[in-house]
């Protein structure tokens, strides 16, 4: 196998047919040419003597050899990715990219208003936000900054408690108007509840809070807690959400507040090796002093 170390335009290719899984969505993400993504993942074939892709009816589909090269493919991209970031300013500067990772419930419905005051602040910061519940991992520089749940325990990361995000149930006025509200955690079986479906964390939580309900109760179920957030919104049941979210939307109405109390301790991280540009630690510090204000509502 020789493969030439600068041919980084062939990997990118792969790795935008892996990510995509089309030589069409391939050439979107890139911005060329279809028959430049096939050229550039023959030449990487060529290069390196085995098979990426085989041919199936719904597209292209990866070989071992694909999904092995996959992970070293997206350790790459990152490291791109996070070269082309640290370039984008000066260090001293508050301007450039700022890469953020965050769950989605918090990057579509609390990120966004924390960012705007700081960009009317500092116009000239750009961010990227990547919402995903999977932890990205800083050390491999995936993301500058994360908002995390659990507490880092990297050594190499820099990490500030902002506060505990409460969490409670709550339904619309109109589901409750239609169909009553539960007089305790036993009557909830009553009642169309939303929830989790096949995620594992979320339904030990269920069990930890003594709410051990069958399946059939849940008129809902997605793993997505922005989806189940969109459900409760549009009266399917009642299901949980971020205390701080609800109080900002008056067609929400908690349910059984005095019996449900717990939530997630909030962390604001970045690698410690981040602290010396400014654009990085501008954005990190005013995270830490919104969340704080967020965990406190």
């Amino acid at each position: 196998m020789s493969l030439n170390p600068l041919d980084w335009e062939s990997q990118r290719a792969f790795l935008a047919v892996l990510r995509g899984g089309s030589l069409s969505a391939a050439a979107r993400a890139l911005g060329v040419a279809q028959p430049t993504v096939r050229r550039r993942l023959e030449a990487l074939e060529r290069s390196i003597g085995v098979a990426l892709f085989t041919r199936s009816p719904g597209g292209p589909s990866p070989t071992d050899a694909a999904r092995e090269l996959g992970g070293h493919a997206e350790a790459m991209a990152a490291a791109a990715d996070a070269f082309a970031r640290a370039a984008s300013a000066d260090t001293d500067a508050v301007r450039g990219t700022v890469r953020i990772t965050a769950s989605e419930m918090v990057g579509v419905e609390v990120l966004p208003a924390m960012l705007a005051g700081l960009r009317a602040a500092q116009p000239g910061l750009v961010f990227e936000l990547s919402l995903t519940n999977r932890n990205e991992d800083l050390l491999r520089q995936e993301a500058d900054i994360a908002v995390r749940m659990v507490r880092p325990t990297q050594a190499a990361m820099v990490a500030t408690r902002a506060g505990v995000v409460a969490l409670g149930l709550f339904a619309s006025a109109d589901y409750l108007r239609q169909n009553g509200t539960p007089a305790n955690l036993d009557d909830l079986g009553r009642f169309a509840l939303i929830g989790p479906d096949r995620e594992v964390a979320d339904l030990r939580a269920l069990g930890a809070l003594g709410l051990r309900l069958p399946r059939p109760n849940f008129s809902c179920r997605t793993d997505s807690h922005l989806a189940q957030l969109s459900a409760i919104r549009a009266g399917l049941g009642i299901g949980f959400c971020q205390k701080a979210i609800a109080r900002r939307d008056p067609a929400l109405v908690a349910v059984l507040p005095e019996a449900i109390d717990f939530g997630f301790e909030t962390w604001i991280t970045m690698h410690e090796d981040l602290r010396r540009i400014r654009r990085v630690r501008a954005t990190f510090a005013h995270l830490v002093t919104a969340f704080t204000a967020y965990c406190s509502e």
